[in-house]
């Protein structure tokens, strides 16, 4: 076919974009502002709702990747400006294309920003990426090095609040609970676990059942309400305070872990998309799509298209989903040019 594309972003929605659009006889740069490709999911431990290990995901998006002649994967760089036709880097490097994918993905809400809950401030509040870093590392252990027995898990920190601008739902914040709440009983089988949450929104094929399991087979306890305060106590554990909204009656409790389960927010990037290059945002800051059903993966800007949790909150499938499309649709333009 002859034609040059890049895509911006190596996560799991960037780098299956690639891979269809290699397969179609496209070749390929991907620009990742990390060491590495592979994105949040490399950070990741195992996958809801199967339980599949994030790893072996990511070996396969590599394997169809790595023996591509015509890929070229430039890391540690990232995108200032972009066009149909061009990218500008932050070095000012101008690399020319026939076309563009935007895949870069989100930020985590930063759990620092709602002080209220302690983290950076007391020991053992952590949030969901933390804790998916010490179940990769094998050993979730409080601060002193002991076994946690009661552990709380709370949603929707940094989604559904006004306070801090974040009034989107990340979507699949719920069903991490569910998945970090079933991984930690089976490291602790004599552990109580306690989910704090606004509403279970469990939308996805599997997820309803995941939830009952939790329930059912696992004993993890759900609150439905939002725990307002945290503080130490003078046993070195932590204070939460909430309201059980179905009973109407308050609650306090001393745990020994807590678990913030940070949602998805914009990059800052996006902001420069809008205001450089003359893209759309939603309201929520993620970039608009041209629209959400039969150009989804399309921006308002010919030849540059959109995959995976840049345009909102996604689960991997979805991202990877995503990503073929965008590939499909990128195909589809260069042929009509």
């Amino acid at each position: 076919m002859g034609y040059h594309t890049i895509v911006i972003g190596g996560g799991v929605a960037g780098m299956q974009c690639a891979s269809e659009l290699l397969r179609q006889g496209v070749a390929v740069t991907i620009l990742e502002k990390e060491s590495e490709l592979g994105g949040k999911i490399r950070n990741w431990h195992k996958l809801f709702p199967t339980f599949t290990p994030a790893e072996e995901v990511l070996a396969e998006l590599r394997s169809r990747l790595i023996s591509s002649p015509n890929l070229a994967v430039r890391t540690g760089c990232e995108a200032a400006k972009i066009a149909s036709d061009r990218v500008v880097l932050t070095s000012g490097e101008v690399l020319e294309c026939d076309s563009v994918v935007v895949a870069t993905g989100f930020t985590l809400f930063d759990a620092k920003v709602k002080e209220e809950y302690g983290y950076g401030i007391y020991d053992n509040v952590i949030t969901s990426a933390d804790l998916e870093r010490m179940f990769n590392e094998g050993a979730v252990r409080l601060k002193s090095g002991v076994t946690p027995r009661r552990i709380a898990i709370l949603h929707c920190v940094g989604s559904r609040d006004e306070k801090v601008c974040q009034r989107h739902c990340s979507k699949v914040c719920c069903v991490t609970g569910v998945k970090q709440a079933m991984e930690l009983k089976r490291m602790f089988p004599g552990a109580d676990i306690f989910n704090f949450y606004m509403d279970i929104r469990m939308f996805g094929p599997g997820y309803e059942e995941m939830y009952r399991e939790a329930q059912v087979d696992y004993n993890v306890h759900f609150v439905r309400g939002r725990i307002s305060e945290v503080s130490p106590t003078i046993d070195c554990r932590l204070q939460i305070k909430a309201e059980d909204t179905l009973t109407g009656r308050p609650l306090k409790m001393a745990v020994d872990m807590l678990v913030l389960l940070v949602g998805m927010k914009s990059n800052a990037l996006n902001e420069n998309l809008v205001a450089e290059c003359g893209l759309k945002a939603q309201p929520s800051g993620f970039m608009q799509p041209r629209d959400s059903f039969l150009h989804n993966v399309e921006s308002n800007r010919e030849g540059i298209f959109y995959a995976g949790a840049v345009t909102a909150p996604k689960n991997v499938g979805e991202s990877m989903n995503e990503g073929t499309a965008a590939a499909r649709a990128v195909v589809e333009w260069l042929a009509k040019r």
